[in-house]
């Protein structure tokens, strides 16, 4: 049994430390592809049953009241980014949160366009 005095279970200042593998039930991966770094979630209702989930993933739903990226969201809650993607997986399979997947970078403008804009600046 730990004790308080264990100082690997204890950090006076941030209270018991729960290890990442544990908020998870040990996995290590969600079984969704739909979240990137820079990928948007929200809450997708405004009322859930709080007694099936555990606090991290009512944490998750408090700061999704708002879209957020994952990477934001693995900031404000101080857990590595495959732990919330793992829990933000819960949340979509129950339909919790909705995401979605960054917008596709535009593809950048041929250079003869550029030398033309910058040969059009110049002669203003």
């Amino acid at each position: 049994m730990m004790t308080r005095g264990d100082s690997s279970w204890f950090d006076e200042a941030a209270g018991p430390l729960v290890r990442p593998y544990a908020v998870t039930g040990g996995r290590t991966r969600s079984g969704r592809t739909e979240f990137d770094m820079i990928s948007l979630v929200v809450a997708a209702r405004t009322e859930t049953d709080r007694r099936t989930l555990d606090p991290e993933h009512l944490t998750i739903l408090s700061l999704c009241r708002q879209p957020i990226s994952v990477a934001e969201l693995a900031a404000q809650l101080d857990l590595p980014m495959g732990v919330v993607k793992v829990l933000l997986g819960d949340l979509l399979d129950r339909g919790d949160i909705l995401a979605r997947a960054p917008a596709p970078v535009a593809r950048l403008p041929e250079l003869n366009v550029l030398q033309a804009v910058l040969d059009g600046i110049s002669r203003l």
